[in-house]
């Protein structure tokens, strides 16, 4: 019997393929899903790191969901990764506000980082449906004052930034130096963590 392509496969079907030790439908689901990270961390502001720190954080959610997914349960693999990304990138914002980790990122570890099924479930804390539909509230209205204080330029590059697109993307789309838009974004970005 032939097998389809890991890119022809569902991604509720990818994450099985996962879970019994398929490194390449783990691989798959990350590329597909990158983009929703990038989208969940854009309009996020991480007080001591930058918007790297936080897409890798997403992306560490969207691994926890990937691992922890449970095909029995009644939520799409979309809606589950969804979840865990921003629990992930919020409990990262958190943990900053705190200066919970200011001495860990000012030292060097002697031992590998470990990634272990005690992580997992510790990550996999999912929020409530109503939190996620209140934190979509609360940023459409963050958004909506932040919209009053964007130059007509800014106004016009945020909604590409927040669909995940890069500096390099949104300057070929908009016919703009690339480095107008990355000072634009970074004029966002100031403007977004003062609302």
């Amino acid at each position: 019997m032939e097998q389809k392509p890991l890119s022809d496969l569902t991604d509720e079907a990818l994450c099985q393929n996962a879970a019994r030790g398929n490194p390449q439908a783990e691989s798959e689901l990350t590329v597909r899903y990158g983009r929703l990270v990038r989208a969940c961390a854009r309009p996020l502001f991480l007080a001591g790191g930058d918007g790297e720190d936080l897409i890798q954080e997403g992306m560490m959610g969207l691994l926890t969901a990937i691992r922890t997914f449970d095909p029995g349960r009644d939520a799409t693999f979309r809606t589950y990764a969804e979840i865990c990304i921003r629990s992930r990138l919020l409990t990262a914002i958190r943990a900053a506000q705190g200066g919970k980790h200011a001495p860990l990122n000012h030292s060097v570890s002697y031992d590998p980082p470990l990634f272990d099924e005690a992580d997992a479930r510790m990550f996999s804390s999912a929020e409530s449906p109503e939190d996620v539909v209140i934190g979509r509230e609360e940023l459409k209205e963050r958004l909506n004052t932040l919209m009053g204080q964007l130059s007509p330029l800014e106004a016009q590059i945020l909604p590409p930034y927040l669909s995940g697109l890069s500096c390099g993307e949104i300057a070929r789309r908009a016919g703009l130096p690339k480095k107008s838009v990355d000072n634009a974004i970074q004029r966002i970005r100031r403007k977004m963590a003062r609302t």
